[in-house]
C-alpha cells in the first residue's frame, strides 16, 4: 500500500531530506503536496516538475508572480496551487502523513491542521510544541491523528519507549536528551564574550539552518527541546505520555553526536537510540511508523567507532538552557514567550545588532515580562498568538535599548 505524503517546508533542510527518503523508496511513498514560503521559487519549481505533486502551497502571497514564473519555466503543470499561511496549512488534511519542517512559529498552523484532520504528523517544527503545546495537546485528541517526532532527539526516546508495554505501568524514571555542545563546547563564560556569527555558525556536527546552528552554540535548541520532550512525553494527553516531569528530564553533552537520547526505566536499565548523525533517519522513521525504513540511514561502521563521550553542561557558559527549564516549569504561555524573544535575539545577533552572550540576556529580560501562566487547559490559539506578538515587542524592545550597538563597540 503507497503512503501519500505531504511536505511543508519543503525547500529547507528537512523537506529536502525527506524527498530523499521519498526517493530512496519511490514504490512506497507518493508525494502529493508540497509547500514552502515561496522565497526560494526555483528550488520549489524544480521539485514540483521532479515528483509532481497534486497541491503546491506557498505562504508568502507577494512571492506569487515569482512562483509562478518559476513553475511555468520548469514545465510543472497539472497541479492546484494554493496561496497564504491557510493555503500552506491546508496540507496537512491533504496526505496520510505531513512532515511539518516549517521554520518558526509559523509552523503551528500546519501542526494543527494536520492533528485536526485526524492524519500523522511527521513534526520538525518544534515551536509548535513549545509555544502552542497547550493547543497541539487537544489536537492530539483528534481520533486518527498521530504525531511522530522528526527531531532526532525526540525520535529517538520515541524509538526507546517502544520496548515498553504501552498498555502496562510506564516504570521510565528518566528522558536523556544528548547535545553536541555545539561549536563552543568547553569554553567558560569569559571565553564567549568575543565570539562571532561565523564562529557560532560552524557547527562540529550537523549541516542546519543559521538559526537552529545559533540555537545549538547557545544550547537553547536543547532547553526547548527539553519543553518539547514534556509535551511529547511527560504528558498524558499523547499516546506515548509516561508521567514524567521536567526534574526527570536531564541533558547530557555527547560531542560524537552517535547516542541521540536515552530512556532510563525503573530498575535501571537505561535504553539508547545509536546511529551516525542522519537526519533521514528520523525522517524515515517518522514517515514508516509503525513500520520501519528500508534504508539503512546513519548505519554505523562498528570498526570506526572506537569512543562516547558524556559530560555535564556548563549552565554558567550557557544559560539559555536554564531559562527553558524555567519556563518549562512556569508552563501556560512561558514557553510561547521565550520561544518568541529567542526568535527575535537569535535575528539580532545574526545581524550583528547584538553579542552572542546577549541572546541569553535579551530572553531573560523578556521572560520576565510575561505576565500569564495560564492553566494549560484555558490557553487557545489566540492567547498564544497574542503571547507570541507580545513577547517579540518586548524583546524587540530589549534589543533596541540596552543591546544595540554592543556587537560593534
Amino acid at each position: 500500500m503507497t503512503i501519500s505524503v505531504a511536505v511543508a517546508g519543503s525547500t529547507g533542510s528537512i523537506g529536502t531530506q525527506t524527498l530523499d527518503v521519498v526517493a530512496a523508496e519511490a514504490d512506497r511513498y507518493e508525494v502529493i503536496a508540497l509547500g514552502a514560503s515561496g522565497r526560494n521559487a526555483t528550488q520549489l519549481a524544480e521539485q514540483v516538475a521532479a515528483v509532481r505533486p497534486s497541491v503546491v502551497a506557498i505562504a508568502d502571497e507577494s512571492t506569487r508572480a515569482e512562483v509562478e514564473l518559476a513553475l511555468s519555466a520548469a514545465g510543472a503543470s497539472d497541479f492546484e496551487l494554493r496561496v497564504g499561511v491557510d493555503g500552506l496549512a491546508s496540507l496537512g488534511a491533504e496526505a496520510d502523513v505531513c512532515v511539518n519542517g516549517v521554520v518558526g512559529f509559523a509552523g503551528l498552523d500546519v501542526t494543527l491542521a494536520t492533528l485536526n484532520a485526524g492524519r500523522r504528523l511527521a513534526l520538525a517544527n518544534k515551536e509548535s510544541l513549545i509555544a502552542g503545546g497547550p493547543v497541539v495537546q487537544v489536537a492530539r485528541r483528534t481520533p486518527g491523528a498521530e504525531l511522530v517526532p522528526v527531531d532526532s532527539e525526540h525520535g529517538a526516546i520515541h524509538q526507546c519507549l517502544r520496548s515498553r508495554d504501552p498498555s502496562g505501568p510506564s516504570r521510565v524514571a528518566k528522558l536523556v536528551l544528548t547535545a553536541s555542545g555545539g561549536p563552543f563546547r568547553g569554553r567558560s563564560s569569559s571565553e564567549l564574550a568575543s565570539v562571532t556569527v561565523e564562529d557560532a555558525l560552524a557547527h562540529p556536527t550537523w549541516s542546519m539552518g543559521p538559526k537552529i546552528t545559533v540555537d545549538s552554540s547557545t544550547l537553547m535548541n536543547k532547553g526547548l527541546e527539553v519543553i518539547e520532550a514534556h509535551e511529547l512525553f511527560g504528558t498524558p494527553a499523547g499516546s506515548d505520555g509516561v508521567g514524567i516531569g521536567f526534574d526527570d528530564i536531564d541533558v547530557v553533552v555527547h560531542p560524537q553526536s552517535i547516542v541521540h537520547s536515552m530512556v532510563t526505566y525503573s530498575d535501571g536499565s537505561t535504553i539508547a537510540q545509536l546511529s551516525n548523525p542522519d537526519m533521514r533517519l528520523p525522517i524515515g522513521y517518522a514517515l514508516a511508523w509503525p513500520d520501519r525504513a528500508a534504508v539503512p540511514f546513519g548505519a554505523i561502521d562498528w570498526r570506526r567507532l572506537s569512543r562516547l563521550d558524556f559530560e555535564l553542561p556548563d549552565h554558567e557558559a550557557f544559560p539559555c538552557l536554564r531559562l527553558a527549564y524555567d519556563a518549562g516549569r512556569a508552563g501556560g504561555l512561558a514557553p510561547a514567550w521565550l520561544n518568541a524573544a529567542n526568535e527575535v535575539a537569535v535575528a539580532a545577533f545574526l545581524d550583528g545588532e547584538i553579542a552572542w552572550r546577549d541572546i541569553s540576556a535579551v530572553c531573560a529580560a523578556t521572560l520576565e515580562r510575561c505576565d500569564s501562566s495560564g492553566e494549560q487547559g484555558s490557553v487557545t490559539v489566540v492567547d498564544v498568538v497574542d503571547a507570541d506578538r507580545r513577547s517579540r515587542s518586548v524583546a524587540r524592545s530589549v534589543v533596541t535599548d540596552r543591546f544595540a550597538g554592543k556587537a560593534s563597540a
